[in-house]
Formats: structure tokens, sequence, C-alpha cells
């Protein structure tokens, strides 16, 4: 017993100098440690860009980089505003005006506050296309994005709800806009943003997260592929003090998602999904610990289904698209042409095979960066696959020469025959589709006469859904003229 005793005796002095040891080394470091902390000013534009730095405003490509400005003669109850001049449609220093606002140095933290608030108004009524906060040109990880936004010639205060505080850390991404013309003519507006700040407004309330636009989507997929969860209709709905409800689009990285079988698909904080085994696996998810409406369901049979590979000679092909061959400068797979087109996608790489997807399919084009002359080339090759078949297969495949006096075409009609036109011949039957099975379909290159195309310039190619099918997902490879 005292040997006993002796030894708990001695522990606890033991434990007693080194919980001393351990406080002291506490008192020491809080003493003289210096913690990373970022700013929390919630200003962006008052009178002046508030805390920005002196390198910030970013247009995106294709925008007219000198769209926005400061107008030091209109304001809301104040003395300065950001003014946004949207160029007209055939403005040769950009057809429209887009960019965003970055902090030039380290982001804020914007934990403590709800909303991004602002007043503005137009010179004439408008919808603005898109606005919102998050943008970096970086990974975007916390973008949002409120859509159509609906201005008047009197001032008016608009909130963009932020999804998450609690992730926004440090945020570089402080504002970003993308805006149009809004009629047949194509003129441009003006409008103006005052006041541009965050604030916590204490009336945002009953979250209502939800992907796949709430609904509960099945699709197939291939594994090696790897998808964004973004592209599967991610939002969030907040009701605001006006009783409104409010509905913006948010980054993947506000969720966290949950798959049914990891050994199927397993999701990344940023929301890209990696199909690794085959098999079904359901994906869901929570938003600030709410649970979201909508899932997806992804059935994996296996690996994708290679194109056929071309063998013609490169010597008589020009591609757009295909690994085979050396491709012509493309500005883009998929325009994104709002506010008509549904199509999402554009490239992918699946299993080191490039090839286009594109989900929710009624029309997308392809830009030639330099109009072709495809004078002396017989066909048109394209290899599609439908991993569903829809019972009214119509496509339409256009080549456009936009840069004639009047444009010009060739149309030509892949499926059945759904307006029989003699300038738009059905070259391809949808009896001869399977589903999954890649279809190769050759077009042929016809005469000025039959057609109106005006060979020397062709510098955009379209394919659209005619008879608005249920095309679930299309795939395109191996798109390229050629010679017999």
């Amino acid at each position: 017993m005292k040997n006993t005793k002796f030894t708990y005796t001695k522990m606890i002095f033991l434990l007693g100098f080194i919980f001393t040891i351990l406080v002291s080394c506490e008192r020491e470091l809080s003493d003289e440690a210096v913690f990373a902390t970022f700013s929390t000013n919630p200003e962006v534009f008052t009178d002046s860009p508030v805390g920005l730095g002196s390198d910030f405003y970013f247009p995106f490509a294709g925008s007219k980089a000198t769209a926005w400005t400061v107008d030091e003669t209109e304001g809301y109850n104040s003395n300065a505003s950001m003014r946004f001049d949207i160029p007209n449609a055939d403005d040769p220093e950009g057809n429209y005006a887009g960019a965003i606002f970055r902090v030039d140095g380290a982001g804020r933290n914007l934990t403590r506050y709800d909303a991004l608030t602002f007043w503005a108004k137009a010179s004439q009524g408008v919808s603005i296309g898109e606005m919102g906060f998050g943008q970096d040109f970086g990974q975007n990880k916390y973008q949002v994005t409120r859509t159509n936004i609906n201005l008047s010639t009197n001032w008016v205060k608009y909130v963009i709800p932020l999804p998450d505080p609690s992730k926004l850390i440090e945020e570089r991404g402080m504002f970003w806009y993308s805006a149009g013309t809004q009629n047949t003519g194509g003129f441009g507006y003006t409008f103006w943003i005052d006041d541009l700040k965050f604030e916590k407004l204490g009336t945002i309330a009953q979250p209502m997260p939800s992907i796949s636009n709430g609904e509960d989507k099945v699709e197939t997929q291939f594994t090696g592929n790897l998808v964004s969860m973004a592209n599967y209709g991610l939002t969030q709905t907040f009701n605001l003090e006006s009783g409104l409800n409010q509905k913006i689009t948010v980054a993947p990285a506000y969720f966290s998602f949950k798959s049914s079988d990891i050994r199927v698909a397993s999701v990344s904080e940023l929301g890209i999904i990696a199909f690794a085994g085959t098999g079904t696996s359901k994906i869901t998810a929570t938003l600030g610990g709410v649970e979201a409406t909508g899932s997806l369901t992804v059935n994996v049979p296996g690996t994708f289904p290679v194109a056929p590979a071309p063998t013609l000679d490169e010597s008589n092909v020009i591609s757009i698209f295909s690994d085979k061959y050396t491709n012509v400068p493309v500005n883009y797979y998929n325009g994104y042409w709002a506010p008509y087109q549904t199509t999402k996608g554009e490239q992918t790489n699946i299993d080191g095979q490039n090839v286009l997807n594109y989900t929710e399919f009624n029309f997308v084009g392809t830009q030639l960066t330099t109009p072709l002359d495809i004078s002396q080339m017989t066909h048109f090759s394209v290899d599609i696959m439908m991993l569903e078949l829809p019972t009214d297969i119509d496509l339409l495949l256009t080549f456009k020469n936009e840069n004639s006096n009047a444009t010009t075409f060739q149309q030509n009609r892949i499926g059945q025959s759904y307006q029989l036109d003699p300038r738009a011949p059905v070259v391809f039957n949808d009896t001869d589709f399977k589903a999954g099975v890649w279809a190769t379909i050759k077009i042929p290159i016809r005469p000025t006469l039959e057609t109106s195309l005006d060979k020397t310039g062709v510098n955009l190619i379209i394919i659209e859904n005619i008879k608005s099918s249920n095309v679930k997902t299309i795939y395109l490879d191996n798109m390229y003229f050629y010679s017999e």
C-alpha cells in the first residue's frame, strides 16, 4: 500500500509539472504568435471602389473592355456610381459587357454577413442576364449567380443572398456581371449600380437548397469519366423580407454531397464526380445542414465506347474536332446562346478520349476562329451517339457563312423527315441509330445553287433538335470536312 501511495503521489507531481510547462508555453505562444486574419470590410463600392486595390476589374472574353466606368454625375443619394454601358450587338470592340471585380490581394472574411446588396437603375427597362459574386478567375469555388435582374429607370435595392456565409473566410470575388442587348435592333443601353456592399440583413430566411433542379434525375455514365455537379441545377432559395422567394445558382462547394456507393461514384469537395466502378449510385446533398431536394442516380455499365477512328489521309481533311487530326482553331463548341438554348456541356475527356458531350439538348453551335474555305471539300463527317434513343429523332445540321453580305447556309436532316425541304434532305435515317452505338454520318457538300451556301467562308456549324425530342444526352466526335 505504501508503495502504491508513493507512486500515485509522484505521478500527481509529475502531471502537475507537465501541466505547468504546457500552460507556460501556451501563454508565451498567445503573446507572440500572429494569426492570419482577413479584412471584414463589407463595402465594395460607395463613391468609388473600396479596398479593391489597383488592379481589380477583369472583363470576360469577348466583352467590351471599356464598358465599366465611375460616373461622377449620377448616384443613389451619393456623388457617384458604377456605370455600365452595354454596347450595340455589332460593336467591333465587343457585343456584350461582362467582368469580375476581384480584390487585388488577400480576400475578405464575409462570414458575418448574409447578403450582397446594391441599388441599381437603367436608362430603360431591361433585364440583366447575370449578376453575383465569387468569381475570381481561379477555382470560382464559391460562385453565386442571380439571373434575369429586372431594372427600371428608378433606383431600386436588390439582394443576392449568401448561401452559407461560414464558407466565405477569404473571398476575393466581390462582384461580377454579364449583360447583353435587349431588343430586336441590337441596341445597347446603360445601367448604374451604387452602394454595393455585403450586409447582415437578418431577414434572409427559410433556406431551400436543391440539386438536379429539385428533380430525381437518372442517367448513364461511364467509368473513367469526370463530371461536375455544377451541370446539375444547383440552387438555393431564400425567403426575403419582401415575402418573395429569391432563387440563386450556387457553386458545388457550398454543398455536402453523399454517394450511396462510393465504389461506383464519389464526389469531391469541388463537386467533381468520379466514376470508378460499374453499378448504380444515388447522389444526394445538404447545404448548411439543410437537406436538398432532388437527386442524381447514375448507372455505370462500364467503359465508354470509343468512336470509330477515321481512316482518311490528313491532307484531304479539314478537322473541326478529332483526336486523329490537327484541328483548326475554334472559339467554342457551345455558344450557350441565351435565352433560347437549353443545351449544356461541351468538350470533355472520358477515360482518355476527347468527345463533345451535350445534355438537355435543343441546339448547339460550334464557331470557328477563322472562316473556312470548303470549296474543295466534298463531304462533312460527324460521329453521333445517343445513350437513349427518342422515338422521333429529327436533327438539323447547318453550315453557315455569316460573313457574306447575306448569311448563307446548307441544311441537312438527320433522322426523320419532319418537314421535307429540298434544301434539307434526310442524310441519315432514324432507324439506323442504335442506343449506345456510334453512328458515322457522311453529309455531301452540295452545289451552291441548291443550298445558297457560300463555301468560301464557313464559320458556324449548328446542330438542332427540331422536334424537341427527349434527347437526354448526345455525344459527338470526329467532326471534319473532307474531299473524296
